[in-house]
């Protein structure tokens, strides 16, 4: 370790963001490193062909440009090692693949990302998996729910679109006495707010499509693993053959430079604009986990430093037979928010969650469940925005 790195691991968060991933003097001082377009990598001699001594054998292992994204994850999440994956959704199925095989048992989080639940559902169910989903909040209560074949338990908090938090150390002291693998999925939170390792989970994955990014034009993924399971998350990926370009690896490293500052930005504004929705008649409920009135508001408190820009609102509704009539006219108003399925890019979305396909969270039934993603705007004017819906709404 040099004293660069040295000075790195005490210092603040921006600091690090700015200088984690790659040294610039290994680069003729050039600050970000070169973009490595690669498939084929030569040999000095055929021994070291055998032998495939050298540090780059083939572009689908690394790159000098992958690799200083790697570090840099690395460097965020205390991890041994981490993959790149062409999207969000890779960075979840590849560990699944890796880590269960037919005849397992899986227990999933009911707030699980949507297209998690379908790869669950279709490819896991193909391969003989048995998936089984567990409420949000049942904390060490999931002890219940082994069985001699569980292997994996599947965690995310806060839970896609209606947010509840989980006590992740508990669910992974309960997983790893009975010798089960634990995953989460963090993107909402990223490492500057929640470092999954730190906390008993063996698999932290990230849609670096969002927050890394920033801008809503690169799609990408990182799957990091603790020590104890790094070697078999590398083999997997190995095996299937799916790895990040160096392109988007390189776009991901350059907005990390400044994630920390985004991320506060649209913590504050999504913070301001969810507590100014709970003082309104026209909402039923705000769904953010840094509200004290929260249902676990507590378990966001006690281990996350912060929170990201996305949340949901269930808007007031006379009844079921309005609820999507309500919700359209609202994002139809809208003239700054967008209306689009991502999040975690310097603007502003919306969107209807449906949430039909809960087996035991049950979704809110005192209306339709709104996303918002804040995105850096002002607030004053996403605030009109979504006076704007409001009208809308309350005229239908």
């Amino acid at each position: 370790m040099n004293d660069k790195d040295s000075l790195l691991q005490n210092a603040g968060i921006n600091t690090r963001l700015t200088h984690i991933g790659n040294d610039p003097f290994d680069y003729h001082g050039f600050i970000n490193p070169p973009v490595v377009h690669a498939s084929t990598v030569l040999f000095p001699n055929a021994r070291a062909m055998e032998t495939r001594t050298q540090k780059y054998t083939y572009g689908t292992r690394g790159t000098p440009t992958t690799d200083a994204l790697c570090e840099a994850i690395d460097a965020l999440e205390g991890s041994a090692g981490t993959i790149l994956v062409p999207s969000g959704l890779a960075a979840v199925t590849i560990p699944f693949l890796g880590f269960v095989a037919a005849g397992d048992h899986a227990l999933v989080v009911d707030s699980v990302y949507g297209p998690t639940r379908h790869f669950c559902d279709t490819m896991l169910k193909r391969l003989g998996v048995e998936v089984e989903y567990y409420h949000p909040e049942i904390g060490a209560g999931i002890e219940a729910l082994f069985r001699p074949n569980t292997k994996l338990v599947h965690t995310e908090a806060p839970g896609s679109n209606t947010f509840e938090m989980q006590d992740i150390p508990a669910i992974s002291a309960v997983a790893h006495r009975h010798g089960a693998v634990v995953m989460m999925d963090n993107t909402w939170a990223t490492p500057v707010y929640f470092r999954p390792l730190d906390y008993g989970v063996d698999i932290s994955i990230h849609a670096s499509t969002k927050y890394p990014s920033g801008h809503s034009d690169i799609l990408l993924g990182t799957v990091s693993a603790n020590a104890e399971h790094w070697e078999r998350l590398k083999e997997a990926n190995g095996v299937l053959g799916i790895c990040g370009a160096p392109d988007d690896a390189y776009q991901i490293l350059r907005g990390l430079r400044t994630m920390g500052l985004r991320l506060e930005r649209h913590y504050e504004s999504a913070l301001d604009i969810a507590k100014w929705l709970e003082g309104r008649e026209d909402v039923a409920r705000v769904l953010h986990p840094a509200l004290p009135s929260f249902p676990s508001h507590h378990l966001w408190k006690r281990d996350f430093k912060g929170a990201s820009g996305i949340f949901s609102f269930v808007l007031a509704a006379d009844g079921p037979e309005k609820s999507r009539a309500k919700a359209h006219a609202f994002l139809d108003a809208l003239r700054i928010f967008g209306l689009g399925y991502s999040w975690g890019g310097f603007e502003s979305l919306a969107l209807h969650a449906y949430l039909n396909d809960r087996k035991v969270a049950k979704a809110p039934t005192d209306g339709p469940v709104i996303r918002l993603q804040i995105g850096i705007e002002d607030v004053a004017d996403l605030k009109a925005d979504i006076e704007r819906g409001f009208a809308a709404a309350s005229a239908v």
